[in-house]
Order: structure tokens, then sequence, then C-alpha cells
């Protein structure tokens, strides 16, 4: 009976470590979010706001990676794109508030006004879980725009 018990508590450890892993595989890395964050301002810079923003904003395009994706917002709160949410582009969103009150817009545009770059927690719903979860959002300053992309934390 031991033995019995033993093998049901090892499979269900084995159990946990793949669905674990296999979640992460499914989840982007700070890395990753850096990575697209520097590739989307290079993508701006180059081709300029009024035709990146467009691409930025396509759902499923090359700013979007799983549960990754680029928002572009102006230091006056309004969302100028959105990976995941196109309806959110042209709102100002200043006033938004994540479940615990935290005004995480406005923070966001205090943040890009004083940092080149810099990592906010927050908490957000995660568009492949449909769950509010706590999230990391690294951003850059691009002109008069911050420029960012985010991770959901396990």
């Amino acid at each position: 009976m031991k033995l019995r018990i033993n093998t049901v508590v090892a499979g269900m450890a084995f159990a946990a470590i793949s669905v674990n892993a296999a979640f992460a595989a499914e989840s982007a890395t700070k890395e990753e979010a850096q990575a697209m964050v520097k590739k989307a301002v290079a993508f701006i810079k180059a081709e300029g706001a009024e035709k990146a923003y467009p691409v930025i904003s396509t759902k499923g395009g090359q700013f979007t990676d799983r549960d990754l994706y680029i928002v572009v917002y102006g230091l006056d709160g309004k969302v100028l794109a959105h990976g995941a949410n196109q309806k959110l582009v042209g709102k100002d969103m200043i006033e938004a508030q994540d479940v615990d009150g935290k005004y995480f817009v406005k923070e966001r545009a205090e943040l890009g006004r004083k940092q080149a770059s810099f990592w906010q927690d927050y908490k957000f719903v995660n568009p492949v879980t449909k769950k509010v979860e706590p999230k990391e959002m690294y951003c850059e300053r691009e002109s008069e725009t911050v420029v960012c992309g985010g991770v959901y934390k396990q």
C-alpha cells in the first residue's frame, strides 16, 4: 500500500511539473518582452506612428506572441496602439485602475516622463487564461509616448 501511495504522489508531482513547464512555455519571458518593445520602438522610428500603430494593433500580428503584446500610450494616458484589444485605441485611460485600485496608466505616464525605460507591476487580464493576474510591464519612452510589453507572473 505504501509503495502505491508513493507512486501516486510521484505521479502527481510529475504531472504538476509537466503542467507548469507547459504553461511556462506558453508564457512570454521578461527578455522576450524587452526584445519586442525594442523591436516596436525601432519599427515606430522607421515607419512613423501613422503606419506603425495599426500594425502594432493587429491581433495575432508581428507584435503579439502568446500572452505578450505591445501597447503604446501617449504620456497623457491615451491609448495609441494596443495589440490585444483594438477597441481601446483612441481612449483616454489615465484613470484606469487595476483590481487593487492602482492607477496603472497614470503611473506609467508619470514613469515615462521621468525615465527612458522602466518596469511596472500591476494586475491585468491575461489574454490566454482570461484571468486577472499579476503582470510586469516593460516600457520605453519614445518621444511623447511609452511603448510597453508585459509578462504575466505565475
